[in-house]
């Protein structure tokens, strides 16, 4: 599965991931313009390699979690539920290796 760190520098507060918070992410129509405001925790979402960095990179800024999915975890990242489920998840201690 993906590696991830949960570790938060001191200049970032823990704060929970929650779905609203991942739309609001994705709020932003310069690097997903074609996402409504009002999208639906089930509604289908692609996200194209330019749109995954960025959206990475803004949640290591806000709230301090590095994340690296895996190719099968992208594939995952299929609506904002299963995408908010997958940053929570990292969120409260990462990846869950089957090894």
């Amino acid at each position: 599965m993906s590696t991830s760190t949960g570790a938060t520098g001191p200049d970032h507060i823990t704060t929970d991931i929650t779905t609203d918070s991942v739309r609001e992410l994705l709020s932003d129509r310069k690097v997903f313009p074609g996402l409504p405001d009002d999208l639906g925790e089930d509604a289908e979402l692609v996200l194209d390699s330019l749109g995954l960095v960025w959206l990475l990179h803004v949640v290591e800024e806000r709230y301090g979690l590095i994340v690296e999915p895996s190719d099968e975890d992208i594939a995952g990242m299929t609506s904002l539920g299963r995408l908010t489920e997958y940053l929570r998840t990292a969120q409260k201690g990462g990846a869950q290796d089957d090894a």
